[in-house]
């Protein structure tokens, strides 16, 4: 573990459990290891959705793109430089009705690029992004893991599992809406310190 990509994206910031607990992990992570780390906050980000326009960047080649299309190229090829570049990924995950957080889905439609992070080949697709770690810290009001509620855990794996990640854990902190809060954030601060 040498250079770690932390993923936060609470609305909420740092102040959100899920930023809180991913930064803990992160820096018991980063000491334990010696690992550089880079940060991206999605909800400082505005990342919008993703258009038509900004596709169709991709597709076209470099070398005759518009200034507007390198532009909108430029923002899909940053996050997957990122991605690339480190060996581990913690994402710091609330649970926003029952799904991820908006922006967290607008970071993974720049992420899965045909051509780039997962081709289709005759047997099917195959992931590009292979050797690596994902680590989601899961902060949820409610209690769902194991439960068919829990809608992010195989989302999650399939969607990284898509670019090749397989390795994908999870460090859970539920019923944080709930009088067990403090007994469930104490047990996910004890999961970190196991890692």
């Amino acid at each position: 573990m040498k250079h770690i990509l932390l993923i936060n994206t609470s609305l909420n910031q740092d102040n959100g459990n899920s930023s809180e607990l991913a930064n803990q992990l992160v820096q018991h992570l980063s000491l334990k290891y010696q690992a550089t780390v880079d940060k991206q906050d999605l909800s400082t980000h505005e990342l919008p959705h993703l258009t038509s326009a900004e596709m169709g960047a991709w597709m076209t080649e470099p070398n005759e793109r518009t200034e507007v299309q390198q532009a909108l190229a430029e923002i899909s090829d940053t996050y997957i430089a990122q991605v690339k570049r480190a060996d581990t990924i913690v994402i710091g995950m609330p649970m926003y009705n029952f799904g991820v957080p908006s922006t967290f889905k607008a970071w993974v439609d720049r992420i899965a690029r045909a051509g780039v992070t997962f081709e289709y080949t005759a047997e099917g697709p195959k992931g590009l992004l292979q050797h690596k770690k994902v680590i989601v810290v899961a902060a949820r009001g409610g209690v769902y893991q194991g439960t068919p509620m829990d809608t992010q855990t195989n989302y999650l794996k399939d969607f990284f599992g898509f670019l090749g990640i397989t390795e994908v854990e999870f460090i859970y902190a539920e019923g944080l809406a709930m009088p067990s809060k403090e007994e469930s954030l104490t047990a996910a601060k004890s999961a970190i310190q196991q890692y």
